[in-house]
């Protein structure tokens, strides 16, 4: 019987730096196959092309065979597409709207059957939260919200836990009003792996990068560490840092989108 693995990154990877790419070698390794077929969906950045361009050359160094999904020019057979991949890797950007476009599409319920095949499901921040009943979303301009995602795990989750100050006060704030019970809180450079719905870990591939429940107890705030595995990439990024352009933008501003003035 196959086993069903989720990736969930709460920030870096190939997006900011296309260094040691240890998070994508990990992934890749989830597939115990010499050449896996990965697809990227980037529609969460309204398919941005140097977004696409830095999933070619990360992924292509790890000699995969690569290929990706865009929503805004002509679009192909998801079903088909989909199903023949061994991995699934959604961007970042912005939630709402990237799943408003794949329940236009029904890609939410492909998804959904492709994860049940066995093919890897994977992401960063958008692409992280995705997976989950809910997750923490900056989608809206000027506060953080709750959203509803595709469920295919149980659970809220938050990425960015330890990158965006907002972020702890907002999910200890609607723990402590018992709005939601507990969320997977994870911070950059660090991923939640999800095996066969229920095994969680965490993977660091930053410096001591973790991941946490944080629940309520006895009207107390409690902040569990999740298990963690460490990959030691000191090559990485803060997306509110200074875009590595040179262009004074935050790389969430610059590098991120098509602006930066460097391809790699």
């Amino acid at each position: 019987m196959h086993s069903k693995n989720i990736v969930a990154i709460g920030g870096g990877g190939f997006g900011r730096s296309l260094g040691s790419l240890e998070i994508e070698k990990y992934i890749v390794s989830l597939t115990n196959k010499k050449r896996p077929k990965i697809c990227f969906i980037p529609t969460a950045s309204g398919d941005s092309s140097l977004y696409k361009l830095n999933f070619y050359r990360a992924f292509s160094k790890l000699d995969c065979i690569t290929s990706h999904i865009d929503f805004f020019s002509r679009t192909e057979n998801l079903e088909e597409k989909v199903f023949t991949q061994d991995i699934i890797y959604v961007g970042g950007g912005n939630t709402k709207s990237m799943l408003a476009v794949w329940k236009e599409w029904n890609l939410h319920k492909i998804l959904r059957n492709a994860y049940e095949k066995g093919i890897v499901m994977s992401g960063v921040s958008a692409g992280a939260i995705c997976w989950f009943d809910k997750g923490i979303t900056d989608s809206y301009a000027k506060e953080l919200a709750i959203i509803d995602c595709l469920g295919i795990v149980e659970g809220v989750a938050c990425p960015h836990f330890d990158e965006e100050k907002e972020r702890e006060p907002y999910v200890n704030d609607i723990i402590q009003r018992e709005i939601i019970e507990s969320c997977i809180c994870i911070e950059a450079n660090c991923a939640l792996h999800i095996k066969n719905d229920f095994e969680y870990s965490s993977i660091d591939f930053g410096n001591s990068k973790k991941c946490f429940r944080v629940s309520k107890e006895n009207n107390n705030l409690k902040k569990e560490e999740i298990k963690k595995v460490n990959l030691n990439n000191k090559d990485k990024i803060g997306r509110n840092d200074p875009c590595y352009c040179g262009s004074g933008l935050k790389y969430k501003k610059c590098g991120m989108l098509d602006k930066c003035t460097k391809n790699s």
